[in-house]
């Protein structure tokens, strides 16, 4: 077998090219929406993070923005910690709770379904993050609707 002869990687070297965008950077026209609805469980897989911040970046560009956490997407709601709540028990443990507040703190509502919060996952709504409002379980399909009435940008999302 022929001997590989390469420079190994060091810290700070790139393996693709990070400068080139191929798409027009698109920014919401005025009164633009956008809805990002999360139907997974905290800390299970990444797609809660990544609509978090997919969230963050559509708010960022202009898009009035809100969260639904409905189902086990509760989850990323919560309150947590340990041995205390807002303790970090290991790295990472409070990613949802850091940036669903840098969201909302940049303009963006978070909504989480009181249905999914109580029977499902028997939390009552002091355990939310402050900031996000509970809702009526027959409010998820409404919140969806006027959003697509108003024509706005929708990412639903499912783990199953």
């Amino acid at each position: 077998m022929p001997k590989v002869e390469l420079e190994a990687h060091k810290d700070g070297d790139y393996f693709v090219d990070y400068e080139e965008k191929v798409f027009e950077d698109v920014k919401a026209n005025p009164g633009e929406k956008a809805l990002v609805t999360f139907h997974t469980v905290a800390f299970e897989g990444s797609i809660g993070l990544v609509n978090i911040l997919s969230a963050t970046r559509l708010q960022r560009k202009g898009f009035d923005t809100s969260i639904l956490l409905y189902g086990p997407g509760v989850t990323l709601g919560l309150q947590r910690g340990f041995p205390k709540l807002g303790n970090e028990a290991f790295p990472g443990h409070q990613v949802y709770a850091q940036r669903l507040a840098k969201f909302m703190e940049e303009g963006g509502k978070v909504y989480a379904c009181r249905f999914a919060l109580q029977a499902l996952y028997g939390h009552g709504e002091p355990s939310l993050l402050p900031g996000i409002t509970p809702i009526s379980p027959l409010d998820v399909l409404d919140l969806n609707l006027i959003h697509r009435r108003n024509g706005s940008v929708i990412i639903d999302s499912w783990t199953m």
